[in-house]
């Protein structure tokens, strides 16, 4: 049923691109443009790299497919781990697989909002480090990440998208 309900949410935001039948065309995508401005998404300061981290070309422009798992890794059903998996390459802007003093960078001034000066942000990171990077490398494996997480059990509680 849920599924059903997304495919018209997705046919919805670009009906001239996406066919009620969607058999007759499976590798359509809706761009960016039009998934960054979802109601679930347009408010959020992570849109982009949401839609870039579910889409397959890493683009933002997003197939049925990649549509459906965003909003499945997204719900409040989904299991915690699989939540902080994305969350991990949502905020691994470099994509390295690692969350680097650049990548909290990014993601402290996303979630200010760009509202704390360049020297709040590198004690807030640097902080984090401290706390979370278990091997002292300078920067976080999912691992790290997963064990913050478990600390902080609020965390992904915030990391959804009700349909």
């Amino acid at each position: 049923m849920a599924a059903t309900r997304l495919f018209y949410r997705y046919q919805d935001l670009a009906p001239q691109l996406v066919p009620l039948d969607y058999t007759s065309c499976p590798d359509v995508k809706v761009p960016y443009e039009l998934i960054g401005s979802m109601p679930e998404l347009k408010d959020n300061p992570f849109r982009q790299r949401i839609a870039q981290v579910f889409s397959e070309d890493g683009d933002g422009h997003m197939t049925l497919d990649n549509f459906l798992d965003m909003f499945s890794v997204m719900s409040e059903m989904a299991p915690r781990d699989l939540k902080a998996y994305y969350a991990f390459k949502i905020y691994d802007f470099n994509n390295d697989d690692y969350i680097c003093a650049w990548d909290l960078e990014q993601t402290v001034s996303k979630l200010t909002r760009g509202e704390l000066s360049t020297e709040e942000v590198s004690l807030i990171c640097e902080k984090v480090l401290d706390e979370a990077d278990g091997d002292h490398d300078g920067r976080l494996s999912l691992e790290d990440f997963q064990n913050m997480i478990l600390r902080a059990p609020d965390f992904l509680s915030t990391f959804h998208i009700r349909i």
